[in-house]
Formats: structure tokens, C-alpha cells, sequence
């Protein structure tokens, strides 16, 4: 079934209409942009910091170990997770600036990153905000077949221990973004015909592909080698380390909020009919944690209100916390689950049963 046959129902948008206007209200009332402000500024100039002055650190030969390296690794890979959970995915969704100039800048972040703007904006703007865990339809619970996020995915013996090995595997992915997944992925939506449908050059962006991952190469592992002549596999073993922490950190925050005890799976019926409408199918599949600790929240950019995020993409995170009283509210109003877990530890538990539970027979 294709993403165009999918149709939420269009009967059940007084939730939305209503949150919407009260959210609406809400900046009207308080006379402030939906937009970032001057600290999404220097929460940037800081996170590019943790990010580059490590990495200046190594270049600049104040680093010859291997711990030392190690270290750096480690501090890079939070800097890129960060990096792009806070400036690169606001600026991808538009909210990170009233400029659209300059969200297209911080949109090649992501580039920066060894990843490519365009793929994170098909699979995660179009993909997962529409589909959000609809199997075969959202990428983001459709893994290597060693890992099974549906009810609906086929199951395989080996799921079994998924809830023990799948820590192990989420810290590759970002390598896998830095090496492979963009190229396959690129292909794979110009044969779906989204590249077509939004007037994208294929032969273009895979240019951009190519370019890009050699200059990302160059600066991460060419540059350290030449200039510092530190040895190789030290530069490697620290281009390692940052990978894993950074895909580490990444699957950590993004797993909690849709793979979980209590967020659903549904499906469309045999003619592509959706039970509740797009919004309200965001709440039964999503879910918060950690709404108390502000720390948290402004390393992951906001995104343990993922609820909010779903419903509210163009808005930046810097408002969430806010948002999420006035969503709660209406949610209750109207009758419908507002998922939340208090911590992120009991986030990181409930999705480490959902492993196991999706692991095994039966769990449709």
C-alpha cells in the first residue's frame, strides 16, 4: 500500500482545531514568536563549541594518546547528538528561525555531521511526522531486520534477545548515516517517486551525497592524520567512539518517544482507512518523558516533549514545555491519552520491555 492510499479519519479534528487555536492564543497573548529567540543563539555558539573545540584540541596537537583521543571521541559524539537533536532538526522543520535563509543554513548541519539534509527531511519530516508508526510506512520502526519495533514486522528468533543487543546496534547509527544509509535511502525515495513529487534532482543530490561525505571524511579522519600525524588507528579509534556515543545517544532519545509500553501500532485497514485523524493518531503513538528536568531537555532540544513536537513541528522546542500544559489540558478534555513517562530512566525501561515484549510471539 502506498503513502498516497493511506487517509486519516477527517472526522475527529475538533482536538486539533481546539489545541491549535488555545496554542495559537497563547503566543498572541504573551506577544512572542513561535519561533527560536536569542537563546537558540547561544545554545548553538555552545553546543558547536563541545563539538569543535575538541576536535581543535587533536588538530592542534595538544592530543597524542590514545585515551586522549578516546576522550575527545566522546565529547564530540555528545556535541553531535545535540547538535542534532537541538539546531540541525529545528532548522530542518522551519522553527528554528523567522528567517527561512537561515534555516536552510543550519539545516547543513546536518551535512556537517556526515549526514545529508535532504534524507533527514523526507524520512523524518514526511515519512515519520505523517506515518508515525504505521509499519511499512514510518522508517523510523522499520530497522535492519535484526531489530523488530512493530507488531506488525515479521518476527524472527534472534528478537528474542533484541532487548539485550539492541543497545549495542543503536550505537552504530550514525556510522551506518555517515557511510551507506544516505545513499540507499536517496535511491530508495526516488523509486518511490518522492523525489519526483517535490521537483528533486536525483542525479543532483547524489553529487551533493558524494561531495559531501568526502569533505566530512576529510576534516574528521584525513585532516587529523596529516597535521597532527597522530597514527591512524587512534584516529580511527576516536572517529569510532564518537559514532557510537553519538548514535547511542540519539536511538536513546528517539526510541522512548514512539516504542513503548503504552504507544500503539495501528495500522490501515484493507482500504487504507485510518481509525482517528493524523492528529490524534499522534497521541495514541508518541509519548514524553522527563517533562520536569530542564537539563534534559535543553541538551536533547526539547524533544522529551515529543508530543508537542509531533502536533506542533514548525514551532521551536524552546516552547514545549509550555505548550505541553495547554496539550495535556485539551487531551483530557477530549477524552485522549496523553503518554508520559517522569524520567528518563523509566522511559529507558519501558522501551527495554517493549523489546522484550516485541521480541516474542503473540504481541500483536
Amino acid at each position: 500500500m502506498s503513502n498516497a492510499s493511506i487517509r486519516f479519519n477527517t472526522q475527529q479534528r475538533l482536538f486539533f482545531k481546539t489545541a491549535k487555536s488555545r496554542v495559537d492564543e497563547y503566543f498572541k497573548t504573551n506577544k512572542i514568536s513561535k519561533s527560536g529567540n536569542w537563546t537558540m543563539a547561544v545554545k548553538t555558539i555552545v553546543l558547536l563549541g563541545i563539538y569543535f573545540v575538541p576536535y581543535a584540541f587533536m588538530v592542534g596537537g595538544y592530543i597524542s594518546s590514545l585515551s586522549g583521543i578516546i576522550l575527545v571521541g566522546i565529547a564530540m559524539g555528545f556535541g553531535m547528538a545535540s547538535i542534532g537533536l537541538s539546531v540541525m532538526h529545528d532548522a530542518n522543520h522551519g522553527s528554528y528561525s523567522k528567517n527561512q535563509h537561515i534555516n536552510r543554513l543550519l539545516s547543513y548541519t546536518l551535512n556537517m555531521l556526515g549526514g545529508h539534509y535532504l534524507n533527514w527531511r523526507l524520512q523524518h519530516n514526511e515519512l515519520h511526522h505523517t506515518f508515525t508508526n504505521i509499519h511499512d510506512h514510518d522508517e523510523d520502526i522499520a530497522p535492519v531486520g535484526i531489530l523488530r519495533f512493530s507488531p506488525h514486522a515479521p518476527l524472527k528468533k534472534v528478537h528474542r534477545f533484541q532487548f539485550i543487543y539492541a543497545w549495542f546496534f543503536y550505537g552504530f547509527m550514525t556510522f551506518m548515516w555517515v557511510t551507506t544509509k544516505d545513499f540507499v535511502a536517496l535511491k530508495r525515495y526516488r523509486d518511490m517517486g518522492l523525489l519526483k513529487t517535490k521537483n528533486i534532482s536525483y542525479r543532483k543530490h547524489l553529487i551533493a551525497l558524494i561531495v559531501g561525505k568526502l569533505l566530512y571524511y576529510i576534516y574528521m579522519v584525513g585532516i587529523p592524520v596529516l597535521v597532527t600525524g597522530l597514527p591512524v588507528l587512534y584516529v580511527l579509534i576516536g572517529f569510532a567512539v564518537l559514532h557510537f556515543v553519538a548514535g547511542l545517544t540519539l536511538a536513546a532519545i528517539f526510541q522512548p518517544a514512539h516504542v513503548i509500553e503504552e504507544t500503539n501500532f495501528p495500522i490501515p485497514d484493507a482500504t487504507g482507512n485510518m481509525e482517528n485523524d493524523w492528529a490524534v493518531h499522534q497521541l495514541y503513538t508518541t509519548a514524553n518523558f522527563a517533562p520536569k528536568s530542564r537539563i534534559t531537555s535543553w541538551f536533547i532540544g526539547g524533544l522529551n516533549y515529543q508530543v508537542e513536537h509531533h502536533l506542533f513541528p514548525s514551532i521551536c522546542h524552546i516552547h514545549y514545555r509550555k505548550l505541553s500544559k495547554i496539550v495535556r489540558t485539551t487531551a483530557q478534555e477530549f477524552n485522549l491519552p496523553y503518554h508520559e513517562k517522569t524520567t528518563f530512566f523509566t522511559a529507558l525501561i519501558s522501551h527495554t520491555k517493549t523489546l522484550m515484549r516485541l521480541g516474542k510471539p503473540l504481541t500483536a
